[in-house]
Order: C-alpha cells, then sequence, then structure tokens
C-alpha cells in the first residue's frame, strides 16, 4: 500500500508509485514500526534534487530494494522543503555521524524516532546490503543501536541549544565580518571557496551594506567583481534569466541546473542594491532578468511562485540548456552562428558533457554599440525560441512561505527603483496568497500546491520572512493591512518561538515534538530562522515606533553576534540586518498627494542609508503610522528622515533630503 498518492508535496507524489510502501511523516507511522518492531526508515529530500532522483531509479523503484524495505521496516519519505523542521534534526545527526550531510539523506531510526545510522546517497548494491546489516543488527545487536542512537541524540541536542555567550553586534564586530570574507575571497573567480561554489547572495548583501555605510573599497570590489563573474558564467541563464543553484566548478561555468526561488530571489536584491549603488548596467539587466524570470517561469495560477525548476530534463542533467556549435548555426544561420558561438563560449570541445557547452558570456554585451546590442538581444530571442521547443525541466510547483516571502521583498526593492507595476503588481500578488491562504485560524503554514494549504505548520524562517514581506508591501502600497498583518506574526514568535537569552527556536512550543527542539542561528542556503525573524522585527519596530520589538531584535542579534565574528560566511543575513540596526535604521517618510513620480520618493529609494523603511503618502494616511501627525510644509511635498526615532527637520527639496540622508 502506498500512502503518497494525496500528498500536497511533488516530491512525496514522485514516488507515489514505487514498490516501496511508502508513509508520509505522521504519527501512524512511527506506531506501526512500534507495532511490528521494526527500525524506521526516514528518507529525505526534495523535487529539484538530482541525486534523489538516481537514488529513486536505482533503488527505490526496484522490487528487490521494495521487497528488503517492506519486510524490515517502515519508511517514511520526507520533503525537506516541506518539513524543514525535521531536515534539520536528522540532517544534524548525518553531520555528526558521517562530517557532512546532503541530499538525499538516509536515516536509520528506533520507533520513537531516535537516529542510530545515517548517510546520503548509496548505489543501490551498496543500499542493499545496508539495508540487510541494520536489520540484522536490529535483530541481534538491539542494545548495541539504540545505545548509539542515544549517544547520537545527546550529540545533536547540543548542537541544537539556545542560550551560550551573547555580545552586542557593533562596528567592530561587523567591521571584523567584512575583513574576513575579503580575506578569504577568491581573487581570481569571485566568490568564496573551490568547488562546488554557491552563490554568496546574503554575504555579498552585507558586503554592499558594509561599503554603503564606511565607504569600504574592498567590499564593494568583492560584491562587484562575485557579480559580475556569476552573471558571466553559466551559473546565469544567459537567455531567459535566472539562476541555477551552484557551480559544479570554482569558475561558474559549468552548473547544477537546477533553479531555486530562493536563489533567485535573494540574488534579485543583490543586483538591485549594486545596481541602485553604482549605476552598474549589468547589474541593472541581470535584475530586471531575474525578476521576470521569477515571475514568468516560476508563477502559479494563483498568484504565489513556485519552488523550483529540475536539475534535470527526462533523467538528463542539462538536456534543456546545452548548446553545440552546430546546434547554434542550425538555429541562426552561419553567421550568427558563429557570432553566437563566440559571445557565448560554445566551442568544438564543450565545456559540458559530450562536446556540448553552457552558455557563458565572453563578451561585454552591457556597454556595446547599439547594432551589437540588438544583434545579442536577436539572437538571444532566437535561441530562447529553439531551446522552447526542447524537452523542459519539470517544476516543483508547492509554494513555500517564507521562499515566496523572500520574493516579495526583493520585488519591492526592485520595484522601488524601477516604479515596474509588473514587478509591483506581482509582490502584491503574492502577498494575497500568502495571507489569504497560508494564514489559517491566526497560524502561518509553510506550504500550499494548487490553491490547497497543505498541514505542516509554519517554522520560525517562515514567520521572519513573510512578516518581513508583509512590511515590504505596507511601504510599497501604503495600506496598512499589511502591517497589522505584520505584527500579529511577529507577536505569534514572540510568544510561540522565543527562547531564553534572547535567540529562538525553529519550531513553536506547540509545534509537533521531534527527537530535539531545533535552533540553528546560521544563515546557510537561505536566511536562519533567527536572522529572519530579526529582519522583520527591525523593520516592524521602525515602522510602528514600537520600541519593544527592536529590543527583541538585538536581543536575538546579540546570541549570533559571536558566531560573526569568528564564522562570517554563514552569518551574511545577520550581520546585513546588524548594518541596518548600525545604521539606525532610517525611517523615511514622503508627505505628497501624488508618491508615484515624485522626486523626493525617488531621491529616498535611490539614496537610503543600509535597511532603511520608506514610506509615501498623504498627510495623516489610515494605517501608516509614519505618515501620522506630519503635514506638508507649504503646500509642498516633504520629506521627514529619522534616525532611530529622532528626525530632522521637514524638507521640501531633494538636495536637502540627500544631504540628510549622507549625515551618518
Amino acid at each position: 500500500m502506498n500512502r503518497l498518492a494525496d500528498a500536497t508535496s511533488p516530491y512525496l507524489l514522485q514516488h507515489a508509485d514505487n514498490p516501496v510502501d511508502w508513509w508520509p511523516w505522521c504519527a501512524e507511522a512511527f506506531a506501526e514500526a512500534k507495532r511490528r518492531d521494526v527500525p524506521v526508515i526516514i528518507s529525505v529530500g526534495y523535487a529539484a534534487c538530482h541525486w534523489c532522483h538516481v537514488m529513486a531509479h536505482e533503488s527505490f523503484e526496484n522490487e528487490q530494494v521494495g521487497a528488503l524495505m517492506n519486510d524490515d521496516f517502515v519508511s517514511i519519505k520526507v520533503d525537506r522543503e516541506e518539513r524543514p523542521d525535521v531536515d534539520a534534526v536528522y540532517m544534524t545527526a548525518t553531520q555528526a555521524m558521517t562530517g557532512q550531510g546532503g541530499w538525499p539523506m538516509t536515516v536509520f531510526a528506533t520507533p520513537d524516532g531516535t537516529p542510530f545510522f545515517c548517510g546520503t546517497y548509496f548505489p543501490r548494491p551498496n543500499f542493499v546490503r545496508l539495508l540487510q546489516s541494520v536489520a540484522t543488527a536490529w535483530r541481534d545487536q538491539r542494545d548495541a543501536v539504540i545505545t548509539q542512537g542515544a549517544a547520537v541524540v545527546e550529540a545533536i541536542g547540543g548542537a541544537q541549544a539556545v542560550g551560550g555567550p551573547t555580545a552586542p553586534l557593533d562596528a567592530a564586530l561587523l567591521d571584523a565580518a567584512a575583513d574576513q570574507l575579503g580575506g578569504e575571497y577568491d581573487e581570481v573567480n569571485g566568490g568564496f571557496g573551490g568547488a562546488p561554489k554557491f552563490p554568496p547572495h546574503m554575504n555579498l548583501l552585507f558586503l554592499l551594506r558594509h561599503h554603503q555605510r564606511t565607504g569600504s573599497a574592498r567590499s564593494l570590489e568583492v560584491a562587484r567583481h562575485t557579480c559580475e563573474a556569476m552573471a558571466r558564467g553559466g551559473i546565469y541563464d544567459q537567455l531567459a534569466g535566472g539562476f541555477a543553484r551552484y557551480s559544479v566548478d570554482a569558475h561558474w561555468t559549468v552548473p547544477h541546473f537546477e533553479k531555486m526561488l530562493y536563489d533567485n530571489a535573494l540574488l534579485l536584491r543583490t543586483y538591485t542594491q549594486l545596481w541602485r549603488l553604482t549605476g552598474d548596467p549589468l547589474a541593472a539587466r541581470v535584475a530586471a532578468e531575474t525578476a521576470a524570470f521569477m515571475i514568468d517561469d516560476l508563477g502559479t495560477p494563483e498568484g504565489g511562485l513556485a519552488s523550483a525548476l529540475d536539475a534535470d530534463t527526462e533523467g538528463v542533467e542539462g538536456l534543456t540548456y546545452s548548446w553545440t556549435p552546430e546546434q547554434l548555426v542550425e538555429a541562426l544561420g552561419e553567421d550568427d552562428g558563429r557570432f553566437a558561438a563566440d559571445l557565448f563560449a560554445v566551442t568544438e570541445e564543450g565545456s559540458f558533457e559530450h562536446g556540448t557547452s553552457v552558455l557563458r558570456l565572453a563578451r561585454d554585451v552591457d556597454d556595446a554599440a547599439p547594432d551589437v546590442a540588438a544583434r545579442w538581444e536577436r539572437i538571444r530571442a532566437r535561441l530562447r525560441e529553439v531551446r522552447d521547443t526542447r524537452p523542459q525541466p519539470a517544476r516543483d510547483d508547492k509554494v513555500v512561505a517564507s521562499w515566496n516571502g523572500l520574493a516579495v521583498t526583493a520585488l519591492v526593492e526592485h520595484t522601488a527603483l524601477t516604479g515596474d507595476p509588473v514587478t509591483a503588481a506581482a509582490a502584491v500578488r503574492i502577498g494575497e496568497v500568502l495571507a489569504d491562504r497560508h494564514i489559517v485560524d491566526g497560524r502561518l503554514r509553510r506550504v500550499s500546491r494548487a490553491g490547497v494549504v497543505g498541514e505542516p505548520a509554519g517554522v520560525l524562517e517562515d514567520h521572519g520572512c513573510v512578516a518581513e514581506a508583509f512590511c515590504a508591501l505596507h511601504q510599497l502600497t501604503g495600506e496598512g493591512r499589511w502591517l497589522t498583518l505584520a505584527g500579529r506574526l511577529l507577536d505569534v514568535a514572540l510568544e510561540r518561538f522565543a527562547a531564553p537569552g534572547g535567540g529562538f527556536y525553529d519550531t513553536a512550543d506547540d509545534a509537533e515534538r521531534l527527537v530535539t527542539r531545533p535552533a540553528d542561528p546560521t544563515d546557510n542556503a537561505t536566511p536562519s530562522g533567527r536572522s529572519a525573524i530579526v529582519a522583520a522585527l527591525v523593520a516592524y519596530a521602525a515602522l510602528t515606533g514600537e520600541t519593544r520589538y527592536r529590543e527583541a531584535a538585538e536581543a536575538a542579534l546579540s546570541t549570533v553576534a559571536p558566531i560573526v565574528g569568528r564564522h562570517a560566511r554563514f552569518t551574511g543575513y545577520a550581520a546585513t540586518v546588524g548594518e541596518a540596526l548600525l545604521s539606525g535604521p532610517y525611517e523615511i517618510a514622503v508627505v505628497t498627494e501624488e508618491p508615484t513620480g515624485d522626486p523626493l520618493v525617488a531621491a529616498a529609494h535611490r539614496h537610503a542609508p543600509p535597511g532603511a523603511v520608506i514610506v509615501a503618502g498623504r498627510p495623516g494616511q489610515a494605517g501608516v503610522p509614519l505618515l501620522a501627525d506630519r503635514p506638508m510644509v507649504d503646500g509642498q511635498p516633504t520629506a521627514y528622515a529619522c534616525r532611530g526615532f529622532v528626525c530632522e527637520r521637514p524638507v521640501t527639496t531633494v538636495e536637502d533630503l540627500v544631504g540628510q540622508l549622507g549625515r551618518r
């Protein structure tokens, strides 16, 4: 019997026809294991994961393997994107036991969920031997198995503990973090570390804010060079926009082809801010194309954004995206084909597999002559048409609350500089999906699919990212309902997720109890729950003037500060929020009858210090605290700039406003 057919997760649905008698994560599965007196297999992955597909084809679709799993185990399939709390607990156990982690994650546990053996991908012969060995050990060496499990739980409980040293996240620590990143920076290729190389979006956001506060040329250069290298590399889709998950090499050439919403949302923010600070035309183009990719390729009929595009097409990685010189000529003709091969570094030897190449931008087109730029655009459009006729990667169309929250914030920031009505409308649509479908009986749910909300409760990351998104929508629209919704989510977080000493747990106090209660303070692929909630608390406090939210943010950030000083690469979002607090953050209110096109509003967005909140609207506009009791001066649009609740004099000219924002 397979119980996955009604799942909301596309990943679980991929396994609905396996010969394995899968259970979803539920209490009944563990009760069944206890009744049968057998161990549990917890298999964790996600829909766009290449090696998850490989293990599925090799093992989970195999009748022999299915029989072994069904005879001696209760098997549970978990979507890590749907249940990040379950994933966090067992990933910590896997890392503790093996020294590394990843997906697919394969965990053997007792019927109470205690892990006693962990690993990742196993080829089928190895997995068969492992199944046989674990079943034998469970029958013949039960005491040793249970003892090992208890030791693992003790180890992961310590790894996820709250409390510990605290310190203010002050200028000295942030400067030290920027210096540390500068020291670990790849001077040749950009980014940090070697292969595989991931886009360091949160670190880049921090460095851009650090540059703005301090004037550090080094911080700006690390961010600028890394952004340019990624945008020119194969990790960026040169035809349709959007970034792949990571590069398998150190120089951004060959990507792991899955495209994740969270990466693109955070990179949209990064390129938008780089463009804002430098006017770089490449950054402007990449930001616009990334926003378009998110809306066009990840948009769902209900108005949200899907989670990911798969790494594989028909089981082959890169099938949709790779090219040969001959294919370019066939698509474009002889002259344009040779031009495109030179432009996109497509060679006879190839940069990928079987003589194919991933498109890279080998020439400068953003400052090219108009005729060259026009030719490039025409060639890109034609190649996109041809590529669209190829088989396409599958799409994981579930809507994840936190990732959609990240997307809203990014789209609002981009809209603030461009005034683009398309990105503005998309941000509002996504916000409405989060507000109308994901908040159920006052509590946030993590996922929905096809308009149906899932059962998994929102974790701390969801509350932080969605509350920050609602704060962004309040600034975009001037509507009080978004601020009210943000406050409700933050109140739930403070009541249900707070830990002693100012920290936060990743799960609520009334959530399902796991073998440990996760509380990871580090930023990894996405902001940690703690960093995300701090960002929302800071924005909400600035927008409302309610200092208790700022105090909660400062207390939570102090629990991360010691890690910022030691491991800057894993605290990028925390440091980004730290820069906002250090700058004030500024609260900028522009009182005007017509915010759209008002030069004061445009100047505020262009010159705002790190983390500033900006609202614009009529005097005393309902639901907007920053506009209360702030009249226009002499009937003219008027800007009020405040820092840490202390205000400058109201001004009516762009020059005066820019001057105030430059005095930090």
